[in-house]
């Protein structure tokens, strides 16, 4: 058994790096919450669902739809937020994407956006349904930035996800 495949351009591959860059890379997008910027409302969406999501669409081959569970429970242990929370987001989004995936025929860049879309508005949502769980009495609408900010960020996410494809098969 080859541990290196090939391209079509007669490259070699590492299994490895093909299937670690997508993990590492939506790992990495949960940690961009580390960061040290305060706000005083929820401005910036979770970095880890647009590059989980980004990968996703891009490749839908990719995950199945049980890995979101684990994506999510990491994110979870590396934002800090209650345990369980994004891994329950994070199926639910991506049994979604399985459902457009068999739905739709073709996909474009438009498709994409718009199927994004309301993920993107059910994931602040379900995060403003976990935080009322919680004892919160914030409003929808202080979440409304966020769910704006994450649909300007999602070409931008998936424009990166793409090159990291590229590296990631050699093409």
């Amino acid at each position: 058994m080859p541990r290196l495949s090939s391209t079509p351009r007669g490259f070699a591959v590492s299994p490895l790096r093909a299937a670690a860059t997508p993990v590492a890379t939506t790992l990495l997008g949960s940690a961009c919450s580390l960061l040290p910027f305060i706000a005083e409302f929820p401005l910036f969406p979770d970095t880890g669902l647009l590059m989980a999501l980004g990968w996703r669409l891009l490749r839908p081959e990719l995950w199945p739809a049980r890995a979101a569970l684990g994506l999510g429970l990491a994110n979870d242990l590396i934002v800090g937020l209650p345990l369980g929370q994004s891994a329950a987001i994070w199926t639910v989004l991506f049994l979604l994407c399985d459902l457009a995936d068999r739905r739709l025929d073709w996909r474009s860049y438009w498709i994409e956006w718009a199927v994004a879309l309301p993920l993107f508005a059910l994931a602040v949502l379900g995060g403003w349904l976990f935080a009322l769980a919680g004892g919160s009495g914030a409003s929808l609408a202080l979440y409304l930035p966020q769910l704006v900010t994450a649909i300007m960020l999602f070409p931008l996410a998936v424009r990166l996800c793409a090159a990291l494809d590229r590296w990631r098969l050699n093409l």
